[in-house]
């Protein structure tokens, strides 16, 4: 099989010499991670980048083309990045205004632990969906769901792989989100068709999420929980310390209704954080230098409430850092794998190997997932697996719908599952999953991430049986002849 277009990489690395630099560094996260129980895999990253680095020098790259490589995928990725930043300011001031403990106060008093895991999930989904992006809410909402569900006495990973369940997926279907946008414009097809083509796989898997979570809240949890005494110590040192109040619930309205006008994800939080300012200086007496320390630094409080304390210390820019930084190293590692050409070269050598669509598929979804476990980024996931399987799929005469939901699937939902990967590494610690700490357990959130495992799995069982999975239609065709598309030459049966 051929493209019809030549090769701008004229010297790619062989099969061989690509894959060194990604062996070599998920050989040192093993390493790191579950030799010396060492859960900080920066330096393994870094290690990765020069490695890739070397390759491409090999190849005949100058350092300054690899270095441009690097930071393009940087660039590309730092709306991201401003967005953690602005969750850190977020989460400090919006503690300090009251609006953290109040949702957390509401929570405790008017759901029950039974119904809690699900309706964490639907809350989410819909937030996500209203804001367009994951990361918003998980630092937002998620936070005190955290709070709610610790009260509860529910286990720190049940809640997280709830809140992780409902906020990517509501990222993936929201026609605000940059992923969902990312993914039909690298296939060449519309958002919205691409939206209801994912609804086959986006349904079943959050109902069966749904299902588990209550089944969960009803047989783990059970009614004689025991935790009345310890809810209401945690409510009374809440209303000790804050103001409680519904009105103090205004900055999250804020950003809400922002969103809902379809305002940026930057500025919406912007004016988050600035509603949470003035939320705090009115009810709860903080002053000018306070407030900036909180956005800052994070909230500190001392009470005699131990859940309180471990609950609202926390937010701030500096808090993110540490995610911060590994998020900058794994971007600029995957940048560096996409501009030596070794991620086209291992995509390539795969794609020789496939000759039918449900293979095709399978692939496709399975080099995303690969990315964000090698590259640690959700767009160059979605991005480079996109642009190169589409011709296989004009050349097989199937719809690129399927490629967008393949990508979709497998970078969106899968980013927050692998811990060193841009999703994974915030959803860790903007949730206060203190993995770093040694609280390894905490990494049960993964499995338990229902929804973002169950649908990428449906879409593989769908392509095994030829079920929701389009041909091209003669104006699709047609559309690609227009626009110039590349089409590959396939002279094989392709059932």
């Amino acid at each position: 099989m051929s493209i019809n277009t030549e090769s701008t990489e004229t010297n790619k690395p062989s099969l061989g010499l690509a894959l060194i630099p990604v062996v070599l560094t998920l050989a040192l996260l093993g390493i790191q991670i579950f030799y010396f129980g060492d859960f900080t895999p920066h330096i393994p990253l870094a290690i990765g980048l020069a490695l890739t680095s070397l390759v491409g020098i090999k190849q005949g790259l100058k350092w300054k083309q690899i270095e441009k490589g690097i930071f393009n995928v940087i660039h590309v990725s730092m709306p991201s990045v401003s967005v953690l930043i602005l969750v850190g300011m977020l989460v400090g001031v919006w503690i300090a205004s009251g609006t953290v403990p109040t949702l957390i106060y509401y929570g405790l008093t008017l759901l029950s632990p039974q119904i809690f895991l699900a309706a964490a999930m639907l809350l989410c989904a819909v937030v996500s969906l209203s804001l367009g992006t994951s990361w918003g809410t998980v630092g937002t909402v998620g936070l005190a769901l955290m709070g709610i569900g610790a009260g509860f006495e529910i286990p720190m990973y049940w809640t997280a792989g709830a809140v992780v369940s409902g906020a990517f997926f509501g990222d993936k279907v929201s026609p605000l989100s940059d992923t969902t946008n990312l993914a039909p414009a690298v296939t060449g097809t519309d958002v919205f068709s691409h939206i209801k083509n994912m609804m086959p796989t986006t349904i079943p898997a959050m109902l069966i999420a749904l299902v588990i979570y209550l089944i969960a809240g009803f047989t783990l949890i059970g009614n004689d929980n025991g935790s009345f005494e310890r809810i209401n110590a945690i409510t009374s040192s809440l209303q000790n310390n804050f103001e409680i109040s519904a009105w103090l619930l205004a900055p999250a309205l804020v950003v809400i209704v922002l969103a809902v006008r379809r305002m940026p994800p930057i500025p919406s939080l912007f004016a988050g954080v600035l509603a949470g300012a003035v939320v705090a200086a009115i009810t709860q007496g903080a002053g000018v230098h306070d407030i900036i320390t909180y956005a800052n630094s994070g909230y500190s409080i001392t009470t005699s409430s131990d859940a309180i304390n471990s609950l609202l210390n926390r937010g701030g820019i500096q808090s993110m850092m540490w995610t911060i930084s590994l998020i900058l190293i794994a971007l600029g590692f995957g940048g560096a794998l996409e501009r030596t050409g070794c991620l086209e070269a291992i995509i390539s050598a795969i794609m020789t190997k496939v000759r039918t669509f449900k293979g095709v598929q399978t692939s496709a979804t399975l080099t995303s997932v690969a990315t964000n476990l090698v590259a640690g980024d959700p767009y160059l996931s979605i991005a480079l697996p996109g642009r190169m399987y589409a011709p296989v799929y004009r050349g097989m005469k199937y719809s690129t719908l399927n490629l967008s939901r393949a990508i979709e699937e497998g970078g969106t939902l899968v980013s927050p599952l692998v811990p060193w990967n841009a999703g994974g590494a915030f959803v860790i610690g903007a949730l206060g999953l203190s993995i770093g700490d040694g609280n390894f357990e905490n990494l049960l959130y993964i499995p338990l991430a229902f929804a973002c495992w169950v649908s990428p799995v449906l879409g593989l069982c769908y392509a095994q049986l030829g079920f929701f999975s389009p041909k091209a239609s003669q104006e699709e065709q047609d559309a690609w002849k227009k626009n110039n598309e590349l089409v590959m030459d396939y002279s094989v049966a392709t059932k």
